[in-house]
């Protein structure tokens, strides 16, 4: 990793040597919540795009500021690494947010809403830098009690530009010599689950996400005349519809796929035939072999129906994000914490993966963990009605922010309790 190193003033333990209960963790994180409330709605005020977000880098370097934190920046993109120790030595275990923002316009009518156009806090970012700056003021405050390393990973570029990936490039696993990362845990804030409750599954979690282009060479000409043209666009149709046959047809429901074709384009008047028909679109897979299945297929299904019409069609495929696989082990303590923390009522399994995708499978590839998700429906609405993460619309109910706070603060404890 790059950038200086700095280590603040030292914080005197509160739990005076005796393990801090589910309870206490829970009632330190709300006794704090005004922090983590003003940290979340300051970033939500001034949302960054991409793997460069300055300001955003600089809120999180200040709220670092007065902790006993080892701090990292990256060389390549704005990310930000901490390093808590604990009071003995032992294995470390990390703990991750992302910080980007979307390209939205906000519409949500918050106080707080976003002060730049074009960009939003749509998909809870802030919320879960909130939280877990709120984890490392909970944890320097029980160093004590750890018996190794806590990690903090805030990283920029998640929403489609593999943010994790060039942090895990920059040695981030390896921050702490001689002792690397071995566990790790991330939470995402869900305005479609019910508030309060933490969602997790053992197994594929969110899915693996790949773009593809291709385009259909054919051969223009008069649109009253097709018969001494190639009109690519009947083909393109074609190979839409043969798409999701393909997908009913060739791929086994237990291990499922989705081929979505999201972009057309073709021609620029009605009387002319254009030479060429574009589309474009994603596939997610639960799992690495229907992955490398499905995106030779869509290419081979589409080059014969071209070829069909004597036609010729040139396809790319973009790799994205890799499946987010949680580890059993992992995804069983998330739960058991939950109950702890907050109840056997708020502690779900879910029965089944998303289909959206996460950079944090690249760290889960590498070291057991989980990612989770915190319900955070707005109060007053319908989980199944409210507006859902990517909306201009959406709203995150921030009274559950402690309890993930805890949540982040409490994995770390029981991996590093030595």
């Amino acid at each position: 990793m790059g950038g200086p190193v700095r280590r603040g003033p030292g914080v005197v333990g509160e739990s005076g040597g005796m393990p801090t209960s589910a309870a206490d963790l829970l009632s330190a994180a709300y006794n704090d919540a005004d922090r983590t409330i003003d940290l979340r709605r300051r970033l939500h005020r001034r949302p960054e795009i991409g793997l460069q977000l300055p300001q955003t880098q600089a809120m999180v370097l200040e709220a670092f500021g007065d902790l006993p934190v080892e701090i990292t920046t990256g060389k390549t993109t704005s990310s930000v690494v901490g390093v808590l120790r604990g009071a003995r030595p032992g294995p470390t275990y990390l703990l991750r947010a992302d910080m980007d923002a979307l390209q939205v316009y906000e519409d949500t009518g918050l106080p707080f809403a976003s002060e730049v156009p074009g960009a939003m806090h749509a998909c809870g970012h802030d919320t879960h830098v909130a939280m877990l700056l709120g984890a490392a003021r909970l944890l320097a405050e029980r160093r004590d009690e750890i018996a190794g390393q806590v990690v903090f990973m805030l990283q920029p570029g998640e929403e489609g530009l593999h943010g994790a990936r060039y942090m895990l490039e920059e040695g981030l696993l390896d921050v702490v010599p001689g002792a690397p990362v071995s566990g790790a845990f991330a939470m995402h804030t869900i305005s479609t689950m019910p508030s309060g409750s933490i969602n997790v599954r053992p197994g594929p979690t969110m899915a693996a996400a790949d773009q593809w282009r291709m385009t259909v060479q054919g051969r223009g000409g008069h649109a009253s005349m097709p018969h001494t043209a190639a009109d690519p666009v009947p083909v393109a149709a074609e190979i839409v519809l043969a798409l999701q046959s393909m997908v009913t047809r060739r791929v086994d429901v237990f291990d499922p796929a989705v081929v979505t074709v999201a972009h057309i384009a073709a021609g620029s008047r009605d009387n002319v035939i254009p030479e060429i028909a574009f589309l474009e679109g994603t596939i997610r897979t639960l799992s690495a072999e229907r992955r490398t299945d499905v995106v030779t297929a869509v290419q081979r299904v589409a080059t014969h129906i071209a070829a069909a019409h004597e036609m010729t069609l040139v396809f790319e495929h973009l790799a994205g994000y890799p499946v987010t696989v949680n580890d059993p082990g992992a995804a069983a303590q998330v739960l058991e914490n939950a109950r702890e923390l907050l109840g056997e009522p708020a502690a779900l399994l879910m029965p089944a993966p998303m289909m959206g995708a996460e950079d944090f499978s690249y760290v889960l590839e590498q070291v057991p963990g989980a990612m989770a998700f915190l319900g955070a429906c707005p109060p007053g609405v319908e989980p199944e009605t409210a507006p859902a993460n990517h909306s201009n619309l959406v709203v995150f109910d921030e009274e559950p922010l402690p309890a993930g706070v805890a949540l982040y603060a409490q994995m770390a404890l029981q991996n590093l309790a030595g």
